[in-house]
């Protein structure tokens, strides 16, 4: 509808020019031709023979009928006299008159000075355009005085022209409207089909749920940018759902062994008191401590798992700050010694200020130096670096499998060859996340030197100074 009102207006606006253009065209071939009518009239002379009355069918009924031998044809313009009593005056041969008009009588003894123009009509009702030129005229005594000379074309076939290019222009205009109207709908449905395919895409998710879902992108306009960015955000919003169901299942398995443990040992606590059958100390103590045991279990993995549950974008800038990552290490170190107390760290910590979250960067570093000290063996080394934004951890244990080394930061997963060792599964899975969020890389692989144990680096951005 918008193109096919545009398109009326554009047909509007070029019609009605033209059509003026071509009646201005018209009148000024009329104009020209009456410029010239004195001088091509027959028998205007000075001393012609006038016919005249008081009005104009008067005169024209005085003029006498040209003789029939074929020697006179109709004139091309039609002439008559009005003088300042109102008489009227034709030459010999007039056969029509025009209507006067109290501003055709002559004005003082001159009459018009100039030539004008004017629309009127003739006796019959045809229209006319009438030259007004001002002369004198002979009278019954003799004497000259002033008058005005009437010169007219007919108009009608004009008119007839211009009535009939309305029409024309009308007619096309009404074409040229319709077919806009069609072939832009022809043309809006062509270019919104992907749109519409869009549309019952996005509402087939919306009824189904079913995320991952895509539409075929052609061609590189707006329209296929728009494709591409919902096969993307549909594409992301299927892993971001996947993702969700594995971690929601990775948790529920890792919750339902501590779970059922501690359960078993509530049972029989409980069936031991209500039977009257207490148990012996040493065996209530070490249920009791097991019981302890898995809590602890279940407070870190919970905790773990709400650190995982924030979403995979940075920190917000309300709780990012300048950490002194220095310090970071050096706390997380001696957290390290109480879980490791037979172990030997061997530290090279230098000034390094970081741009982050000061608790998730020293959880960071915390889970790192827990792998550390849990793979060591005992009073084994773990050798501590952090240099130029570079922090190293490597210990002197088994070390990972090279085809292991790709699932490391994977949320839950543990190396089969450690499955009987406390964790979660989730704690590099955090690193990674935090080390990500504060713009830095973290790795984990062999020992550089070929020697046993892992390394695992964390290059963060900084500066070895205090920003001010």
């Amino acid at each position: 509808m918008l193109t096919a009102a545009a398109v009326a207006v554009a047909i509007a606006v070029v019609s009605v020019a033209s059509w003026l253009l071509v009646r201005e065209k018209l009148y000024q071939e009329v104009h020209d031709s009456l410029s010239t009518a004195v001088q091509e009239g027959p028998g205007l002379s000075r001393n012609q023979i006038l016919y005249c009355g008081k009005t104009p069918q008067e005169a024209l009924a005085a003029v006498p009928s040209a003789p029939a031998d074929g020697r006179f044809g109709p004139p091309k313009y039609d002439f008559q006299f009005v003088t300042a009593d109102g008489t009227v005056c034709f030459p010999l041969g007039a056969t029509k008159a025009v209507e006067v008009k109290s501003s055709d009588l002559p004005s003082g003894a001159s009459g018009h000075q100039a030539a004008t123009y004017r629309e009127g009509s003739y006796l019959n009702g045809d229209s006319a355009l009438v030259r007004r030129t001002a002369t004198s005229v002979q009278s019954e005594s003799g004497e000259r005085q002033p008058a005005t000379l009437l010169t007219a074309l007919p108009t009608n076939g004009v008119q007839d022209s211009l009535k009939s290019l309305a029409l024309l222009m009308a007619g096309v205009a009404g074409l040229g409207v319709i077919g806009a109207g069609i072939t832009g709908r022809i043309v809006a449905r062509s270019a919104l089909k992907p749109v519409d395919q869009l549309t019952d895409m996005v509402e087939h998710i919306a009824r189904t749920e079913e995320v991952g879902t895509t539409i075929p992108v052609n061609g590189k306009d707006e329209i296929a940018r728009l494709s591409t960015s919902f096969n993307s955000m549909s594409t992301a919003l299927a892993n971001s759902r996947e993702r969700q169901t594995r971690l929601i299942a990775d948790a529920g398995h890792e919750l339902r062994t501590p779970l059922t443990s501690l359960r078993t040992n509530v049972d029989l606590l409980i069936r031991s008191d209500a039977q009257g059958r207490a148990l012996p100390p040493e065996t209530r103590a070490r249920m009791l401590g097991n019981m302890k045991a898995q809590m602890q279990e279940l407070t870190l993995l919970i905790g773990d798992l709400l650190q995982l549950s924030r979403p995979d974008t940075p920190a917000p800038e309300a709780v990012r700050a300048v950490v002194p990552f220095h310090e970071t290490v050096g706390r997380a170190l001696e957290r390290g010694r109480l879980r490791g107390p037979s172990l030997v760290f061997d530290t090279d910590v230098r000034p390094w200020y970081v741009h982050g979250d000061p608790a998730a960067l020293e959880r960071a570093v915390i889970n790192l130096l827990d792998n550390a000290v849990k793979y060591s063996p005992p009073a084994g080394t773990i050798d501590v670096r952090l240099q130029g934004g570079r922090l190293t951890v490597r210990d002197h244990g088994p070390g990972i499998p090279a085809e292991e080394l790709p699932y490391v930061f994977d949320r839950f997963w543990r190396s089969p060859s450690s499955r009987q060792l406390p964790g979660s599964g989730l704690g590099l899975s955090i690193v990674a996340q935090t080390v990500q969020d504060t713009g830095g890389q973290v790795s984990l692989g062999p020992a550089p030197d070929g020697g046993p144990g892992t390394q695992a680096v964390i290059v963060l951005p900084g500066q070895p100074e205090e920003p001010r």
